[in-house]
């Protein structure tokens, strides 16, 4: 694979990741504060806290019915053409948003959601296409590792953007909430002529099209078929619960409790991306060679766990910001070599298949943690972090009561 090949690959994942990172802060400023009075003023903070989970889980639901059919399209048509695909359907979904922000509409926020949610699957199409173009285990490793840095970069690039160009105390008069998503537009256009230019696909498509309604359940009924797949996915999806009601609630929670504007959420994400780069690009390689897969994922699973309540219960904001950086430090290592795990577990024509699943099964975590972390937040302000401790302690007791086989071992000590 060319060193610009590979740039393109990043592009994708850090355009995705960009998203993600730019939407979460003015998401929660639009719905949680009065200040750009996007729903009425009267509206309760009850209702908000609803409408914040309506609109995240909506874009999550969306992904995960897009990622079970355009992982499978991968298959079929290349990894270049799904992969143009989704960055076509960003470019659209970014536009309806902006339209929503004209129009103060709360429907049309969703309906943006939506479409950026469908088309989302270039993750696991670039993390395909990554394996497919390794030339062995340990290449893998670090080619997943450059993906997750890749989203990392996109996790900090996108509160900067969000926090510097919607400021008119940084920028003044240019400043406003749409300038983020015309840059956002601007960038998804740069990444999809580079897939255009530079990517090529490794090997031939595997399988004609077809696809069908019955597709988003018959993705999982092939789970029958393979075992390994099945007893990686409790902890893994115990995994991605500790991250997602960690991850989905941070702007929520310091702008509730700390009263923290769009700059101050911005600053979490921004560590937060920081911290799973650092340990992406410096140290999945060392630590997964010196101490091996199953042990990375549990520790980092407990640090999480418990920098979780450290984040709730701390009355200082610099702690807060420093749990996220500690637990997201531990993100990314675990979280390559969970994805390593899964390509492990299948031959590499499945590899967009078990991507896929990967992909699936953390959309499903985001968007039940979503929709009931909202409402939980009205009962508990801190619940969904005792929710991130109490997952940690089951990917603990779910790796080893799924990974003892002789089978597993086989995959998990690689």
């Amino acid at each position: 694979m060319s060193a610009m090949s590979r740039l393109a690959l990043l592009a994708v994942v850090f355009i995705d990741l960009m998203g993600q990172g730019l939407l979460f802060p003015i998401i929660n400023e639009l719905v949680m504060s009065t200040k750009f009075q996007f729903l009425p003023t009267d509206t309760a903070q009850s209702t908000r806290h609803l409408y914040y989970g309506i609109v995240i889980s909506s874009f999550f639901l969306a992904w995960f019915i897009g990622a079970v059919y355009i992982a499978k399209l991968s298959d079929s048509i290349g990894r270049k053409s799904a992969m143009v695909l989704c960055l076509v359907g960003a470019l659209a979904g970014y536009a309806i948003t902006l339209a929503a922000l004209f129009a103060s509409s709360l429907w049309l926020l969703i309906l943006g959601r939506v479409v950026s949610g469908f088309t989302a699957g270039n993750q696991p199409i670039a993390q395909a296409a990554m394996i497919d173009a390794s030339r062995d285990e340990l290449d893998a490793s670090k080619n997943l590792g450059l993906l997750v840095a890749g989203m990392s970069g996109g996790a900090v690039a996108g509160p900067i953007i969000a926090g510097v160009l919607a400021d008119k105390a940084l920028l003044g008069n240019i400043a406003s909430i749409q300038l983020p998503f015309y840059f956002a537009l601007l960038l998804v256009a740069i990444t999809l002529g580079l897939i255009l230019l530079f990517y090529h696909d490794s090997r031939p498509p595997t399988s004609p099209i077809q696809l069908r309604l019955s597709d988003l359940f018959r993705q999982f009924a092939h789970l029958k078929e393979r075992p390994l797949v099945i007893r990686l996915c409790p902890a893994y999806l115990s995994f991605m619960l500790v991250h997602l009601s960690f991850y989905i609630f941070i702007t929520n929670y310091l702008s509730s409790r700390f009263g923290l504007g769009l700059l101050g959420t911005s600053m979490a994400m921004l560590f937060m991306g920081i911290a799973v780069g650092t340990s992406s690009i410096f140290l999945v390689k060392p630590v997964l060679s010196k101490w091996g897969k199953p042990l990375v994922i549990k520790v980092s699973a407990l640090t999480m766990g418990a920098c979780a309540l450290v984040f709730a219960f701390s009355n200082q904001v610099w702690l807060c910001y420093l749990s996220v950086f500690l637990a997201y430090l531990c993100f990314g290592l675990a979280y390559p070599a969970l994805l390593n795990l899964f390509a492990n577990s299948v031959d590499e024509s499945e590899q967009g298949w078990v991507m896929g699943i990967a992909t699936a099964g953390f959309t499903i975590v985001a968007t039940l943690i979503s929709l009931l972390g909202g409402g939980a937040m009205e009962i508990n302000i801190r619940l969904p972090f005792f929710i991130t401790a109490i997952a940690a302690v089951f990917v603990l007791i779910l790796s080893w009561f799924s990974w003892r086989s002789s089978a597993m071992k086989k995959i998990v000590d690689r």
